[in-house]
């Protein structure tokens, strides 16, 4: 398929700039059957969309404040610091990052970086994108680091509209935020309260929870003409070997295994990959796109995403091409709001 096979009209005024306040306030378009049957409702009606039995798969992952800025150390006496701004983008080790900095043509390898705090890193190595730098924290000291002295990396498309201020420190994050590592939030989660929860749960709606780390490349775009030349970034993704079998278990009652989210959903996919789910700790760079065959997921809750980007080819793997050109074209009509802080969708391809 072509590119601009997945090309469609989206105004400007569309791309949500503030969440849905509260959450659960954000409308919900339900997607359902091979006819793409749509229903307008809210995300607060889940319990009444979703069916007794039907697992969710929440995203754990927490967002760091991985927007940072510090000055590089001069490198002859006399000289002055140079002020370099930092987006990380993916844990190498305990105390390493790749990250994109700006300006990048001023770091060299062994130059030293001091931001607040006492943090410190030392440039390891450079590419043309990126830089890989070790910190003097390491873990959990170096996320907690991290925390104090970065701002949290909205998306290019927000940060580019606005900035960044301590509203988005609890906007961008989700109920379920445990384990760190992320640099975008799995945006799907950001939907849920407590009272959400609580009436899924009062609904008979069980919750399961994966782990996958975003980084940056979930905001590069496609390049290629043809998506099957298109060369799908990695993140890291954790599934347990208890939370397999209970979701198996499920969907052998007969129940549907719904997750929230694309990252969720290609943790799922990538770990029942051979046709059986079982316990997954890898990098996962699945491509999934029209003629794929869901293994796993018997659904899915997600936001809108960008034209031409390997989200919106995801989704119309799930429910067909046509049949989501058609969604979105209503959600543009009746004035949705995408992207990260936007309205969702529920895809329920089997009715």
């Amino acid at each position: 398929m072509e590119l601009a096979d997945f090309d469609f009209d989206l105004p400007e005024e569309l791309i949500a700039l503030r969440p849905a306040s509260p959450r659960d306030a954000a409308r919900l378009l339900v997607v359902r059957g091979t006819e793409g049957k749509l229903e307008d409702c809210l995300v607060r009606d889940l319990p009444g969309v979703l069916r007794a039995g039907d697992v969710l798969v929440v995203n754990d992952t927490r967002v760091l404040r991985a927007a940072l800025i510090g000055r590089r150390a001069a490198r002859e006496a006399k000289a002055a610091d140079v002020e370099i701004e930092f987006n990380l983008n993916s844990r190498l080790a305990a105390n390493e990052w790749s990250a994109f900095a700006r300006p990048g043509k001023r770091l060299k390898q062994g130059d030293v970086v001091v931001f607040a705090h006492g943090l410190e890193a030392k440039v390891q190595g450079k590419s043309d994108a990126e830089v890989r730098l070790s910190f003097n924290r390491l873990g959990r000291e170096l996320d907690a680091a991290i925390d104090e002295v970065g701002e949290m990396p909205l998306p290019p498309y927000i940060a580019s509209k606005r900035a960044v201020d301590q509203a988005d420190a609890s906007d961008y994050q989700t109920l379920f935020a445990r384990e760190s590592g992320s640099v975008a939030a799995p945006t799907a989660g950001l939907h849920f309260t407590p009272e959400l929860l609580a009436s899924l749960d009062r609904a008979g709606v069980a919750r399961e929870t994966v782990t996958l780390h975003v980084n940056a490349g979930t905001f590069l775009p496609v390049k290629a003409d043809r998506i099957e030349d298109h060369r799908m970034h990695a993140e890291r993704a954790d599934l347990s070997d208890e939370t397999a079998g209970r979701i198996n278990q499920a969907r052998s009652q007969g129940a549907r295994c719904i997750p929230v989210g694309t990252t969720s959903l290609r943790t799922l996919e990538s770990a029942g990959a051979s046709g059986a789910l079982k316990g997954f700790h890898g990098d996962t760079a699945i491509f999934i796109t029209p003629g794929y065959r869901f293994r796993i997921a018997d659904g899915l809750m997600t936001n809108f995403h960008l034209p031409k980007s390997t989200l919106f080819m995801l989704v119309s793997a799930m429910m067909g091409l046509d049949v989501m050109k058609r969604a979105y074209a209503h959600a543009v009509e009746r004035k949705y709001r995408f992207f990260s802080y936007g309205d969702a969708c529920l895809l329920l391809p089997n009715g």
